[in-house]
Parts: structure tokens; sequence; C-alpha cells
């Protein structure tokens, strides 16, 4: 559940790194992209797998529904706010619940590494009122007092703060209805609590987020899971009263969710597919994300290396230089290969050897399979000072873990899988490539 990504004004760059399933950098150069990764692991509370709404048991002969709606939603790397570089986007119509009164809003970050939809408040019509979603009951009875949730969504460089509010959400063919969604920033709720503010910079505009949203679409269907709606978490969900908002705890189906999990069909995964890019980069690429696994002959994972994930924290393991990174991420939200290496020239947060170097990692799921990745890493002044946006070769510094950033996905066709959903390769959540 975490991501990282930053910007680079002339050549000058930020790393920001996760807190959630992966470890981290700060920022320190002239251009302040702030990193996203929701709660989880950064929390001390990793998540964990929600009941699957309408997930088909998994049985042998295993049974997964077909469907033949339109599944493929377009998605880009282009100019981003900031000049940030490999920031994939997509466009996502919201609507209030069963109405027409909808809008398609652009540069949602597209994210295989956190959970929901996140908007900026600011990006919404004026028109458009969508219902607040009201304070639940925690698991021991007791009945939360307040009158509108709100959620501290903590990412490696900052934090989202707004309303838990309700919302249809259409991509493609699909619609997930009423579906939980965070909208940030949103004025109902002007005060952060301390302790979400403590946690890093805000990212409340699209200045600060460089973009208008983030689109979570990885490994679990709920943003928190089971520890959220058994106990009121520090930094995660809150019930506000008149704008004073105390922690407060979710049940699960009133929590954040990734949309592709309340879709009626094609609900139990994603593909990423995106072309490679050449060694100096792109200005700007164009792929696709595909709904469902297994459901469609455009998502079948016949031919690829399943890798499970840890059902709690989404984690898998990467081997590279003798070492072994057991909180290791597969993940569209981070602009970069994140990792730690000592043969590698620094230039600030950001690797920049004199020329191309090629390194060799093997990538291992929970139940010991295991593929190997080799993978470029480029001089980051040189990529910085192009004109391209798009590069598989951007590698930055991470101390405890190995960060398989939007470089990993170029080329490539990833399926993220949704826990407790089926697939012929057994139910998620697990990667694939």
């Amino acid at each position: 559940m975490s991501k990282a990504w930053i910007g680079a004004l002339t050549g000058a760059t930020v790393v920001v790194a996760l807190a959630a399933c992966g470890g981290g950098g700060s920022d320190s150069g002239s251009s302040g992209n702030a990193g996203n990764g929701t709660n989880g692991g950064g929390n001390g509370n990793g998540a964990s797998a929600p009941v699957a709404a309408s997930a088909p048991a998994a049985s042998a002969p295993v049974s997964i529904p077909q469907s033949t709606l339109a599944n493929v939603q377009p998605i880009t790397v282009t100019t981003a706010p900031g000049l940030t570089r490999n920031m994939l986007t997509t466009s996502v119509t919201v609507c209030a619940p069963g109405t027409s009164n909808c809008a398609t809003i652009d540069n949602i970050q597209v994210d295989t590494g956190s959970h929901g939809l996140r908007v900026l408040a600011s990006a919404l019509p004026a028109s458009m009122s969508l219902g607040a979603v009201t304070p639940g009951t925690s698991s021991g009875g007791s009945s939360n007092t307040g009158t509108t949730s709100a959620e501290c969504a903590v990412f490696g460089g900052g934090f989202t703060w707004g309303t838990v509010r309700l919302a249809d959400v259409r991509m493609a063919g699909q619609l997930a209805g009423s579906v939980p969604i965070q909208l940030i920033a949103d004025p109902a709720v002007p005060t952060t609590p301390a302790d979400c503010a403590a946690t890093g910079s805000p990212m409340q505009s699209s200045t600060a987020l460089h973009s208008n949203g983030i689109l979570g679409v990885g490994l679990f269907a709920a943003d928190c899971g089971s520890g959220c709606a058994n106990a009121a978490l520090p930094r995660w969900y809150y019930a506000c009263t008149d704008g004073t908002c105390a922690a407060s705890a979710q049940p699960v189906a009133s929590q954040v969710t990734n949309p592709v999990s309340r879709f009626a069909l094609d609900n139990n995964g994603v593909v990423i597919d995106l072309p490679d890019v050449p060694d100096a980069g792109a200005v700007s690429v164009t792929g696709s994300m595909i709904f469902g696994i297994d459901t469609q002959s455009n998502n079948t994972v016949a031919g690829a290396t399943v890798l499970k994930a840890n059902s709690q924290s989404g984690f898998v393991t990467t081997t590279i230089d003798g070492t072994n990174f057991t909180r290791s991420y597969i993940d569209s939200g981070s602009n970069a290969v994140f990792f730690s290496s000592a043969d590698l020239t620094q230039c600030g947060y950001w690797y920049c050897p004199a020329s191309p170097q090629t390194k060799s990692a093997s990538v291992a799921g929970s139940d010991g399979a295991a593929r190997p990745v080799t993978f470029t890493v480029a001089n980051s002044r040189n990529l910085f000072s192009s004109v391209n946006y798009a590069f598989d070769n951007l590698a930055g510094i991470a101390s405890n873990s190995f960060g398989w950033g939007l470089p990993f996905f170029f080329g490539r066709r990833v399926f993220t899988a949704i826990a407790s959903r089926a697939t012929t390769a057994g139910s998620g959540p697990y990667f694939a490539f």
C-alpha cells in the first residue's frame, strides 16, 4: 500500500519514499514532489484482506465469471505538474450515486500500491454533492458519535486529509456503484487533526499532489481492513462533528475502497500494459489498464510468473547483490526503482552512474516462486535534463526496502490480483508478470 514519486526541475530532484508497504527517503531538492502510498505498514498497521464482496469461491475446478463488458481504460505518462517524471495517470468519471450528475476528472494517478479513489474536492464541480459516510460502530459495540467520516491517508512524503463520501465511479464500461472515496481538502473538515498533520507535508492541492487525485488499484479491496474495523487506530479514520474530529473505528464496508473490487464483473484485479521506452526516455507513453484477470480474452494470466504477496502487508521479496529485501513492492505509483546500492554513484537522493549500469535481481513470492529481473540504472541528471517524461532506467535511493516503481512496468504486462478473489492461478493477493 505505498508509493513514491518525484519531480525534477532543471535537473534538481527530490525523492520521496513510501510509508506503507515500503521504506523511504526524504526530500531536499528544489522541486518538491510529495510521495504517495496509503497508511498500512507505515502506521504499524499492515493492510488486512477484507471479505471479498463478490469473490467466487476458489475451488477445483475454478469457476470465474466471464464478462463481455468494455474493460480497457487508457492510461498515459506525459507532462505533469511540477515537471514530475513517470507519473502514470488516467481519467475517472465520478457521479452522485444513482444520478446522471457526473464529472470526468482528468490527471488521476494510477497506483497499484494503494487502495481506493481519492479526489481533490476542488476538482469536482460545485453542483455535485456527494453523500457523507456516517461513522460506524466498532466491533466492541461502542457507537461512534460523529456525523461524518473522515480519513488521514499517510503517504511517504505527506498526507491527504478529507471526508469519506459515496460516489458512483465509472471507468471504461464498468461501474462501481456507491463506493466510498476520499474527498481531499473537503471544506466540511477544514482542520487537520494534529496526529495526521505530524506525519509530513499536506498534499491538499493539485500543486502539492501533482495530480487531481489518486486511483488506488492495489492488492486489497479496502484500504485498512479489519484493523480499522476493530479499533480506532491513529492516523486512519475519524468521526467528525461540526468540523471537530476524533479517531474512530470504521467498518470495512465503509472504508475507502478499490473501485475495481466493486465492479459487477472483471472485479478480481487489474493488468497494467505499457510499451517499452527507449533508453533516453520518451516525451509521452500511452498504454492500457485492463480490468479483471482471466475474465476475458485480453486479461489471461497464463504464461506469467505468479508471485504470491504477503496476505497482510502485500510485500514480496527482492534479492539483489546478496541482500534480501523482504519489504519489496511492485508499485505503479512510484516513479523510479528505489533500493540501496553501494556501487552506484549517488547524486542527492538519486543514482547517477557515469554510464548506464545493468543490475540483476530476483523477485520471490511468499510461496517461494521467483523470477529473475534485469534492469538498467542511468544517470538521473542526464534524464532530468532532457525533455522526456517517461523513463525505464530511473532509480533512487531507499535504505530498507526495494520498490519496483513505474520503470518496471514499461515493456511488461503486470497483473495485480485482489486478495480473496479467484483467478486460474489461485486467489490473490499476488503480482504476476
